[in-house]
């Protein structure tokens, strides 16, 4: 039986923007690829799991921007997020994939993006490449984007919907 965990501790993974870019800026020195995604993760799910650990196997460190409850509210709608950012910030942070987290307020993680400068950018295969927020900025600087497959009819809106119809 596992009594100890190796990893970082919960609280250790959820940071400030500043304070990641120092971290991240100082891990790709050491050549380590940061990969970086973002998303509201409200109501996470097992799709959510399965896409956040294919992401950590394309480079070294996986850093998730998790929209903060202004932001989920503006893409969203009045009745969302279901649950708070810090609780969905920690949910995030307790995947084992997940090596940090870090809320964002704005709209989307373009500001993120180009201050974390990750070498690899990655969002589900919803998303036409193109259309993908940061990747002519990180093309720009060498990375690559990508698209990972989604787990089909599994989101947090199908999930709502089966709970409303369901009780």
């Amino acid at each position: 039986m596992r009594t100890h965990r190796a990893g970082p501790v919960l609280k250790d993974k959820i940071k400030g923007l500043n304070a990641l870019k120092k971290i991240t800026a100082a891990l790709q020195k050491k050549g380590k690829k940061i990969v970086f995604t973002n998303g509201c993760f409200d109501l996470l799910h097992f799709g959510h799991a399965k896409y956040l650990e294919e992401a950590r196997l394309k480079g070294d460190i996986l850093v998730v921007g998790v929209n903060s409850d202004a932001s989920v509210k503006k893409i969203k709608g009045d009745k969302r997020p279901i649950l708070q950012e810090k609780y969905r910030a920690g949910l995030v942070a307790a995947l084992e994939s997940v090596d940090f987290v870090v809320l964002f307020n704005e709209d989307t993680p373009s500001k993120v993006i180009e201050l974390l400068e990750p070498d690899i950018l990655i969002k589900g295969a919803d998303w036409d490449l193109k259309n993908i927020v940061g990747s002519d900025f990180v093309l720009k600087k060498g990375g690559r984007v990508c698209t990972i497959n989604l787990v089909k009819g599994l989101s947090t809106t199908n999930l709502i919907k089966r709970i409303i119809e369901k009780f």
